[in-house]
């Protein structure tokens, strides 16, 4: 249910896990999130006015997103009012609306911060768009999901979207060794010895999540403990670190960040970068025949003619994936990755078949060139179809030069234009020499002759 909270000054209470005890209780105090939070910003400016304006917050887990609404609540003197969006509805709203009117009587502003708000609906989003609209509340609103595709439009229209990242190893490092120092909220009580180079390790496993790295932590900081140590053993983390799972949100914005970092690796011909994003989805529970087609369009896209082998191999890595399965597959798709991340790199299939698609949805109602077409009875070949056609077969190299085999409006489109990486450098020649034996030739499809 609802919280709300005149003073967010809280007594440390033991039993709360060491995330929720460490949580910094000011901006100074906070890690990470430079790119929003530096000096002179938009948003420090705005936090340091007294008048923020009401922000979506977007981001992955644990990097601070409800930490931020408490501190701009308490640096702002705002009485803070807390909604799940998770349990709560539109009743609890307007219990909270009832609050921030007392407190407007008052002469005291209010912010109402809802967790996870991508999952109210759209009546419960229409529901706080009048409160949001006239300034009853400053609405701060955590989410982890795209807010374009979560959110109405007329609520997006009222407020601020601020992207959170990963936190990086540094912020981490410095958000443990805090916790190992702090003997009223953190783990410095225990008098546990933690060295640098273990913490740098937890910073650097813990994947930018401040609240996964405390918990890892606390846990190893209770497990010493329990076995009477002075420190902290690398093997003790080891074991901790094993029982972590790699972050991967099926369907989420994670899923589609990652598999695109994969394609792009692919593309940049960055071997080492595909295995990388590869594992992290393997590892995270994707789906490895949803990887196994990314990868068979990869070799068709950003391939092509450029190497046909790759198509091919990645075909063989579907086929082996699915015969194999976990974990004997996995690894033809990583043979795949590394296959198609260092071959040649060529897009004109691609770039021309979507031209092509263009031409024929802007010239569909086109006819068939007499010449091209079939004449399997009398009548049609009476009426002139295939009249005229050249039977490349029967030129020279197989090729009949200035013959045409468009429309005649589309005759010089030019939709095929080959690199000159791997295979398609040959193709380009071949291309352009045939090209040569049009311009050389007395026939020219399409050209009237001179009188």
């Amino acid at each position: 249910m609802h919280d709300t909270q005149q003073s967010l000054i809280q007594p440390t209470l033991k039993h709360e896990p060491l995330a929720a005890r460490m949580r910094p209780r000011s901006l100074d105090e906070f890690c990470g999130q430079q790119h929003i939070l530096q000096a002179g910003g938009a948003l420090r400016l705005a936090i340091a006015s007294g008048e923020p304006p009401s922000l979506i917050f977007w981001g992955p887990p644990g990097t601070g997103k409800t930490t931020l609404a408490k501190i701009i609540a308490a640096q702002t003197a705002m009485s803070f009012s807390t909604l799940s969006a998770v349990t709560d509805g539109v009743k609890d709203i307007r219990h909270v609306v009832a609050q921030a009117k007392a407190s407007a009587c008052n002469e005291q502003r209010s912010l109402l911060f809802i967790d996870e708000i991508h999952r109210f609906n759209k009546a419960q989003q229409d529901a706080l768009l009048p409160h949001v609209e006239c300034g009853l509340f400053t609405l701060i609103g955590a989410t982890t999901e795209n807010p374009s595709f979560e959110l109405n439009n007329a609520l997006l229209s009222r407020v601020q979207v601020v992207r959170l990242e990963w936190l990086d190893s540094a912020d981490l490092y410095e958000i443990l060794h805090r916790a190992t120092r702090d003997c009223e909220r953190g783990i410095g009580e225990f008098n546990i010895q933690i060295t640098k180079e273990q913490l740098t390790h937890l910073a650097q496993s813990s994947g930018g999540d401040a609240r996964a790295a405390l918990a890892t932590l606390e846990s190893l900081a209770h497990m010493a403990v329990q076995q009477n140590a002075k420190e902290v053993t690398d093997q003790l983390i080891q074991e901790m670190l094993q029982q972590r799972q790699v972050y991967f949100d099926k369907g989420g914005d994670q899923f589609y960040e990652q598999i695109s970092a994969l394609h792009k690796a692919v593309r940049g011909s960055a071997p080492d970068a595909a295995l990388y994003w590869l594992a992290r989805m393997l590892a995270g529970g994707c789906d490895p025949l949803y990887i196994a087609r990314r990868l068979v369009r990869i070799a068709s896209e950003d391939i092509g003619l450029a190497d046909p082998r790759a198509l091919r191999v990645a075909l063989d890595g579907y086929e082996m994936q699915e015969r194999l399965g976990s974990p004997e597959g996995e690894l033809g798709l990583a043979q795949v990755a590394v296959y198609l991340a260092s071959a040649a790199k060529s897009n004109a299939v691609y770039r021309a078949f979507g031209e092509a698609q263009k031409l024929a949805q802007d010239y569909g109602r086109e006819s068939v060139p007499m010449h091209l077409r079939n004449a399997p009875t009398r009548l049609m070949k009476d009426q002139g179809y295939g009249a005229e056609y050249l039977y490349a077969h029967d030129y020279s190299d197989g090729y009949a030069a200035g013959e045409n085999y468009m429309p005649e409006c589309l005759a010089d489109s030019g939709l095929y234009r080959p690199t000159n990486r791997g295979l398609e450098l040959k193709i380009a020649e071949k291309l352009e020499k045939l090209r040569a034996m049009d311009s050389k030739s007395s026939f020219k499809r399409y050209v009237k002759p001179t009188d």
